[in-house]
């Protein structure tokens, strides 16, 4: 049985998860990362995508995260979300208002920020063909 360790997952409104994981899959700004047991100490931005999170007792649960960092050491992992669902819990609906919002910010922002949101639409829309079957 593999190693395992703390693994949290917290968003502003609540903790979504907190449990013993053997491994976790983070959709870091640099691409995704694995975390196990005994990982080295990191600290990184997450952009939106998919937690894939297998804990201790053998299950697989799957939180959709719209942004944020982790937190990660040896001995635990928390990841700070901007926002977070389950992905039982997300619809067309919520993820196209948040595109919407999103595109409502481009009008008016200027390079740098115009690129940044740009591609937030670009992981949002990638988040849904991932989450949300056709």
């Amino acid at each position: 049985m593999a190693d395992s360790f703390n693994f949290e997952l917290v968003s502003p409104e609540r903790l979504l998860l907190s449990a013993s994981a053997t491994e976790v899959v983070i959709p870091a700004t640099e691409g995704e990362m694995t975390v196990m047991a005994n990982h080295a100490p990191t600290m990184t931005t997450v952009k939106p995508g998919v937690v894939t999170v297998k804990t201790a007792d053998g299950k697989t649960e799957r939180f959709a995260v719209f942004g944020g960092f982790a937190d990660i050491l040896p001995t635990g992992c928390t990841l700070l979300a901007e926002s977070a669902v389950h992905v039982d819990e997300l619809d067309r609906t919520v993820l196209e208002n948040r595109i919407d919002e999103a595109r409502a910010e481009l009008e008016g922002a200027i390079d740098e920020k115009k690129t940044r949101i740009e591609q937030f639409i670009a992981e949002l829309t990638t988040l849904g063909e991932i989450v949300i079957p056709a």
